[in-house]
């Protein structure tokens, strides 16, 4: 007889506010290949991400679990398996081509896990890895930022759950670069500088003055997570041979601006190795395993800010509500207990 398990999906793209946008389900328990992990849910994050495919994809009537960000205990390993075993406490972001961790049990590669951090619990260790790895490749990966950098760089979208973590990770590897970090309210501001902002500038005021008053010499880096129509002023800002690393979707987007400044333009999107099988995919594995020792270290804090529970359609509905919304200050999580 199959085993199954409940989980939360979508059948068709609908308002949020609609109670059968996210429903509750039952399906069958997945089945683990040779590399992968049958992980026990303890906790998810939601994203933009998730948002996006809700809202922008069809299931056409058969339920679509969501859900990128899991902590969980490792139930049942695969054949091929060498990293993991049983028992152990684990946290990841998933793989978009794959089933999301919206569900009760969820099969993942071992190759993009990494044993959780240990003084952290499921809740606060699942908000980190989409967002740890999203930017630990938009630094590292893409601007190719290194420990010996120096320079200022620009972050946009700082208080969300990816800015949240390029202010820790540079403040905790990379003390030579200032950052500059966007944020309005008193809150926001407060945030910011607490994970390491040496100045914060006002994105609802024209953005470009905000920034030439604390850097009037220029800036080397931006990293978005809103680029639609602020090419021009990053272009304006930015020093020659100047870079930026941008995560979001605009719609269009005219980058001839940048060309007589010799400006880089880096498109970050986590997924990338996990949607291609890329040679290098045990990369993920890797950051997320150092991430969590600098997070055990005392380097690094969770970025989790609303914690719900349990995991159930009308609590994931309500987290995809405070996501759409656009002023979550970190991330919000939904826990299979409080």
């Amino acid at each position: 007889m199959t085993e199954t398990m409940k989980a939360v999906a979508y059948t068709r793209s609908l308002p949020i506010d609609d109670p059968a946008s996210l429903t509750d389900v039952v399906i069958d328990v997945p089945t683990a290949g040779p590399r992968d992990l049958l992980v026990d849910v303890r906790a998810v994050s939601v994203n933009p991400v998730d948002v996006k495919v809700r809202a922008g994809s069809d299931p056409q009537g058969v339920p679509k679990v969501l859900g990128f960000d899991a902590a969980g205990v490792v139930r049942a390993v695969g054949a091929d398996v060498t990293m993991f075993a049983p028992g152990d406490e684990v946290y990841y972001a998933g793989d978009i081509g794959r089933p999301g961790t919206d569900s009760q049990f969820h099969a993942v590669d071992e190759r993009i896990v990494a044993k959780k951090p240990t003084t952290l619990d499921f809740a606060q260790a699942a908000a980190l890895p989409l967002t740890v790895i999203t930017a630990w490749e938009g630094l590292f990966d893409k601007l190719r930022i290194t420990a010996e950098t120096t320079g200022t760089l620009l972050m946009v979208g700082a208080t969300g759950g990816v800015g949240s973590v390029v202010l820790q990770l540079l403040r905790t590897l990379v003390p030579g670069v200032r950052v500059i970090a966007t944020a309005a309210d008193e809150d926001a501001v407060e945030w910011v500088r607490s994970l390491g902002a040496a100045d914060v500038v006002n994105h609802r005021r024209d953005l470009r003055d905000e920034v030439r008053r604390v850097a009037p010499d220029g800036i080397d880096y931006v990293f978005t997570a809103h680029s639609s129509g602020q090419v021009e002023i990053y272009a304006d800002l930015l020093t020659p041979f100047g870079q930026i690393v941008a995560i979001d979707d605009p719609e269009t987007l005219d980058v001839l601006p940048l060309k007589t400044k010799a400006i880089s333009w880096h498109w970050e999107f986590m997924f990338a190795r996990p949607m291609h099988d890329t040679p290098d995919l045990i990369r993920q594995h890797e950051l997320l395993t150092r991430v969590a020792e600098l997070v055990d270290a005392g380097s690094l804090r969770t970025t989790a800010t609303t914690v719900l529970s349990p995991i159930d359609a009308e609590q994931l509905r309500e987290a995809h509500r405070l996501v759409e919304a656009g002023h979550v200050r970190g991330k919000v999580v939904v826990a299979a207990r409080s």
